[in-house]
């Protein structure tokens, strides 16, 4: 009798196992803009300037180069606006701090909200390695694209947009003029 009784408490856990957790749902998108505008305030009040993700990447490999080739570093024109007073550390730059804090942040809350899992987001019609590759292009492009720029979407479209610069406002009817074209271009791989 006990070992039914066993049986059927351990089928009944592996059963709860097997269920999965259910994902809260999105926050609301405005009080998300509201939250995100407020961290944009703090970060102007605070740091004195505002939020951007591109200069802490050019910090790091800066940083990296430097130890490699330290006078090609020093002799060159982008790389030197990154030297600052000589010692090239990417711990000397707020955005690397902001950047890594991006990432434990979203990490944090895809955990709360039950929506953190492993799995690569496609279409039916695409392969997984299609989709990374296309994934992987994507970035490399976005990367080139916000050096071109002198700044990437959350340097150009947030800070420079909250400041009311034109070249910024310009910059982000480019961002979603282009996504909406390639979107429409790369809809097929998402039936």
């Amino acid at each position: 009798m006990s070992t039914i009784v066993e049986t059927a408490a351990a089928e009944t856990l592996v059963s709860e196992a097997r269920t999965e957790v259910k994902p809260k749902p999105y926050m609301n998108p405005y009080l998300a803009g509201f939250g995100l505008g407020l961290v944009l305030l703090s970060a102007f009040v605070i740091m004195g300037r505002g939020l951007g993700a591109s200069g802490a990447f050019s910090s790091m490999i800066t940083s990296a180069l430097h130890s490699v080739a330290p006078a090609h570093v020093e002799g060159n024109e982008f790389y030197s606006e990154y030297l600052g007073d000589g010692t090239v550390s990417p711990l000397k730059d707020w955005l690397v701090f902001e950047v890594i804090g991006l990432f434990l942040g979203g990490l944090l809350s895809g955990l709360i909200s039950g929506r953190s899992k492993f799995t690569i987001e496609k279409g039916p019609n695409i392969t997984a390695g299609k989709r990374l590759m296309f994934a992987f292009l994507g970035g490399g492009l976005m990367g080139f694209g916000a050096k071109l720029a002198r700044g990437c979407t959350s340097g150009q479209a947030l800070t420079g947009g909250a400041m009311l610069n034109v070249g910024s406002w310009a910059f982000m009817m480019c961002v979603f003029a282009g996504a909406y074209a390639f979107a429409y271009v790369m809809r097929r791989q998402w039936r």
